[in-house]
């Protein structure tokens, strides 16, 4: 698996390192059951701390693509439909950096989530 990070990128680094992942996984490059390389091993390629990696990998356990397992490393987990989960969390980040990038809040692009859920029209929040 490649992992590519920019320094000079507003995204964190470990957020970086979970989307190489993630990016993987929708791609279908990386499958179920396949192990991750250990983050010292991702660490020292990328000249990162090791711990910036562990915090992309937790992410990724948070979210439910990974499971940790002490002594035998990260595995990506075989649930049903992890390539679409993956997939849709790469869509909703892309989404909120888009938000971001138009200047809205979270409370805003949250609003905006909630009123396409509920079938209400979606106007662009007032801007002053």
């Amino acid at each position: 698996m490649l992992f590519r990070v920019l320094a000079s990128s507003p995204v964190p680094l470990g957020e970086q390192i979970a989307a190489c992942v993630r990016g993987a996984i929708a791609e279908g490059t990386a499958a179920p059951g396949e192990r991750l390389p250990p983050a010292r091993e991702v660490a020292e390629s990328l000249g990162v701390n090791v711990h910036t990696v562990l915090r992309g990998y937790q992410r990724l356990r948070d979210e439910g693509l990974i499971e940790l397992r002490r002594g035998r490393g990260a595995v990506i987990t075989a649930a049903p439909g992890i390539a679409d989960r993956a997939r849709l969390t790469e869509a909703v980040r892309g989404l909120i950096t888009q938000a971001r990038e138009f200047g809205l809040t979270d409370q805003e692009l949250l609003s905006m989530v909630h009123n396409c859920l509920s079938g209400a029209p979606v106007t662009p929040p007032p801007r002053g």
